[in-house]
């Protein structure tokens, strides 16, 4: 087990634990083949238990973890023949939003979305996959020639939000994602919205204005950051985890409020445990959304995004009629 999280250490004691018995019973050429198999029955029925009841600040912990698939793994084993494009045209590329073309199954598309970095090099590079204003610009202009060609949009999220510097704010971070909400309302081809990771803030939302919004498993998405919200509810970062349980952030929490469309299952223990099997499950459940939406026109298309947001929220009892 890679760089386990402070939940898993139970598992990874016992996989050491396993580890060191299977040595032992080669070094000294002994039989240990019942207590073998009395410990990886304990594992396993451990790793369940742990993975069949993760609370809402565990799903964060993994949707936060460094050896998550992010956009770059996606695009090489989820999609075929991805081709990227670079710029906005008025400032720069952002190296945090990168798309382009693509294909996947019978369908070809436009690929938009947040990249991450694995190591402090990457990140820099990659602005910690918090785009600046040009990023949601040339993710607009790539979604427009999307629309003008008839091929229908993937935007995959994976962001703690839009990068809050000063530099963002001169250049009009807000007005870009604004922007982007209005236009993806009026696309007329299928839009089609997944949350890899992370799904922070208008950030997020700047992207994920679609026909159908899914989830990782495993990831979550929020006005918010927990610890922004413990900072501001409690005056600590350290009640984050009860911040996490009490704003429904997690994947099977906004299903059932109905916010999102549907969860992409992952592997036992997260997306990050393999690369190739999330890979798979990505694609099957685009490809199912990509072929069902494809039926539709152009009109019923943009009326059906605009419907869906606009049915959000429930109106309860009248504390604030008069």
């Amino acid at each position: 087990m890679q760089k386990p999280l402070e939940f898993e250490k139970p598992i990874q004691e016992l996989e050491e634990e396993l580890s060191a018995l299977e040595k032992k019973a080669r070094d000294q050429d002994l039989d240990l083949s019942g207590e073998m198999s009395a410990l990886r029955a304990k594992l396993e029925e451990t790793r369940k238990r742990i993975y069949a009841d993760l609370t809402p600040w565990q799903r964060v912990q993994i949707a936060r973890h460094t050896n998550r698939p992010f956009l770059i793994d996606y695009l090489s084993k989820t999609f075929d023949e991805f081709c990227e494009l670079h710029g906005d045209r008025v400032v720069g590329d952002d190296r945090a939003m990168p798309g382009g073309f693509a294909r996947i199954g019978e369908h070809r598309c436009v690929v938009i979305g947040h990249q991450k970095g694995r190591d402090t090099k990457e990140n820099l590079a990659r602005n910690f996959g918090s785009a600046h204003p040009e990023g949601y610009r040339k993710a607009l202009r790539l979604m427009q020639m999307g629309d003008r060609f008839g091929l229908p949009i993937v935007a995959l999220i994976d962001t703690p939000g839009a990068f809050p510097g000063i530099g963002a704010e001169e250049r009009n971070i807000a007005e870009s994602i604004a922007r982007n909400l209005r236009e993806m309302m009026a696309l007329r081809v299928p839009v089609v919205a997944v949350v890899l990771g992370e799904g922070g803030s208008g950030g997020a939302l700047g992207i994920g204005i679609a026909n159908r919004v899914l989830m990782m498993e495993n990831a979550y998405y929020s006005v918010i950051s927990p610890e922004g919200c413990a900072a501001i509810l409690w005056k600590h970062r350290s009640h984050a985890p009860e911040a996490a349980e009490a704003m429904k952030l997690s994947a099977p929490d906004l299903k059932e409020l109905d916010l999102i469309d549907g969860v992409v299952k992952e592997p036992e223990g997260g997306a990050h445990h393999d690369h190739d099997a999330s890979a798979e499950g990505l694609r099957t459940a685009l490809v199912a959304q990509l072929d069902e939406l494809s039926k539709m026109s152009g009109d019923e298309l943009r009326d059906d995004r605009y419907r869906k947001f606009r049915n959000f929220g429930v109106w309860q009892g009248d504390e604030l009629a008069g």
